[in-house]
């Protein structure tokens, strides 16, 4: 019994935190716009919208290929 007064407050505590949390995203516009990633992964890139994958530079200390 005793520790319901510490674990009930404290539930309260998480909570108002969890709700507070939640409406800051509502508010900041986190659910306006469900539809577009939901969609995204339907379609391709194009292929002149893609960008190359980056070339792995040199290591500077390697003089060559080595054999």
């Amino acid at each position: 019994m005793e520790s319901l007064f510490l674990l009930v407050p404290i539930a309260l505590i998480f909570v108002a935190i969890a709700l507070k949390i939640f409406f800051w995203a509502i508010k900041s516009g986190q659910y306006d716009n469900l539809d577009t990633e939901a969609h995204r992964i339907l379609f391709d890139e194009d292929e002149n919208d893609a960008q190359p994958a980056a070339k792995p530079k040199a290591d500077p200390g390697q003089k060559g290929p080595r054999q």
